[in-house]
């Protein structure tokens, strides 16, 4: 495949190692991929390029269980249902958060001190997000390790040890490399994938397999749509991440529908399928079996695709805790190492297993996150004129409010909505509690923001600061 063009001319990789030979050159590791600033018109990707990245999310091992948990308490029309509930959820919440990183050139963590939370409580968003994604980077990190080792044999540690290390040097080099990653993993994953399940399901009648009763207990249609929308409801959220480099709003919508149709029609649909051929969830084998080492290569490699993402958000979120908590810049290169060095380790040594049940829990606090961002920046925007104002100068403002209270007792409010009302889906509770509540009272007049804290509060003012705008954080 050729490589997009950027509007300065070269290739995406080209421009990747450029910016790896600047952080070598200022002594730092890596590139710092923009983290506390926009994203600059002339460095937004392609649509393919940016498609890729999407898609790339889509494959995984994982999702191939999820279909066929839900397949073996579940019709095949009535999975299509929770399917489709589950992918128009997603799909609005992507949407919605997404365009406005797009709009902005900015990762969540940043957009949050213009768009609902000022900018003590975007330090608070940056703290949740960065723990529950390093975390998520450690838990599926242990998975793979434990799977690799009942396939092909070694200690589980080992694996988990390889793919972490492999994982974090990808991260560190920033973006552009893992979109390069994302090229050559993508069409090769779901290659071997198509390959296998075909193989599988040559034996079988398609139609009876479509029409053929659940073969286990009947799960309900809203238990599925959880388990569905839920399971990825924090990765909405920060899609800002992803779409900051988008150059088209139309892209955002393309490519992220496009990726909720291969995962939840395709991917998961044909997990449901094999859920009724061999009545049981544990499916990976069969996707793996006829694959040998190649297969064994190709979903190390798509494992570290989806895990990246996890480890790279991480990163942008600690880059913002430390510039609001202690004034200090860090190198989003020089924490993505730290990071995926804690987060290997606890991996490898089997800990991180034992702290899903906390990482669910903060899989209810985070969208309310989304739920106010998309309040705050599409329906009340008190807070995003400063935003306008500097979006054609792809600039930053100067200043942002230093507290939104009443953002952060919405935020707990709809925390406990989605974490202790029985009904419905808990992350979607949780999400439309904190919108509804923001809407209501912002447009009431009852969100007022506290005091107001220049962009760049450290020691060393940079030249931009002094014409009111601070451009922090660029590569």
């Amino acid at each position: 495949m050729t490589m997009d063009k950027n509007p300065a001319g070269g290739t995406a990789a080209a421009e990747a190692a450029t910016g790896a030979a600047t952080g070598a050159a200022t002594g730092a590791v890596g590139s710092d991929d923009y983290a506390l600033s926009r994203v600059p018109r002339d460095k937004r990707l392609g649509f393919w390029t940016m498609l890729l990245q999407w898609l790339a999310q889509s494959g995984s091992i994982s999702q191939f269980t999820l279909g066929a948990t839900i397949g073996v308490g579940m019709t095949f029309g009535d999975a299509f249902l929770a399917f489709t509930l589950g992918a128009v959820i997603l799909e609005v919440v992507i949407f919605a958060i997404g365009l406005a990183g797009m709009r902005e050139g900015l990762a969540t963590p940043l957009l949050t001190r213009w768009a609902g939370f000022g900018r003590n409580g975007s330090a608070l968003v940056s703290l949740v997000i960065s723990v529950s994604l390093v975390g998520w980077f450690g838990v599926q990190n242990t998975i793979f390790g434990d799977s690799v080792s009942a396939l092909v044999g070694g200690p589980s540690w080992l694996w988990c040890t390889a793919a972490g290390v492999a994982i974090t040097v990808l991260v560190i080099f920033g973006f552009k490399y893992m979109a390069v990653f994302a090229k050559i993993v993508t069409p090769l994953f779901f290659a071997m994938v198509a390959w296998s399940v075909t193989d599988a399901l040559s034996d079988h009648s398609f139609s009876e397999l479509i029409h053929s009763p659940a073969p286990g207990e009947t799960i309900p249609l809203a238990v599925a749509a959880t388990a569905i929308a839920g399971g990825f409801m924090t990765g909405a959220i920060v899609s800002p991440e992803m779409t900051r480099y988008n150059r088209k709003g139309s892209h955002v919508f393309l490519q992220s529908a496009s990726s909720m149709i291969l995962s939840e029609y395709i991917v998961g649909l044909t997990g449901v399928l094999l859920g009724h051929m061999v009545g049981s969830g544990q499916v990976s084998q069969i996707v793996l079996s006829t694959s040998g080492v190649f297969g064994v290569l190709v979903v190390l490699m798509s494992t570290a695709k989806i895990n990246d993402w996890n480890l790279y958000g991480s990163s942008l979120g600690v880059v913002n805790f430390f510039q609001v908590v202690f004034g200090k810049r860090v190198h989003r290169g020089a924490v993505t190492i730290v990071l995926g060095i804690a987060g290997t380790l606890l991996s490898a040594v089997g800990i991180m297993t034992h702290f899903t049940d906390f990482l669910s829990v903060l899989g209810v606090a985070i969208p309310p996150v989304g739920g106010i961002i998309v309040a705050e920046y599409w329906v009340v925007r008190r807070m995003r004129a400063p935003l306008d104002a500097t979006r054609d100068a792809e600039t930053l403002p100067a200043t942002s409010p230093t507290w939104v209270p009443m953002s952060l007792v919405i935020w707990a409010a709809a925390f406990c909505v989605g974490k202790f009302y029985d009904g419905g889906i808990p992350a979607l509770n949780s999400l439309l509690t904190a919108f509804v509540l923001y809407c209501v009272l912002g447009l009431a007049g009852w969100i007022r923001t506290y005091g107001t804290t220049a962009l760049d509060d450290t020691t060393e003012p940079t030249p931009a600061a002094a014409t009111g705008t601070a451009t922090v954080g660029a590569p």
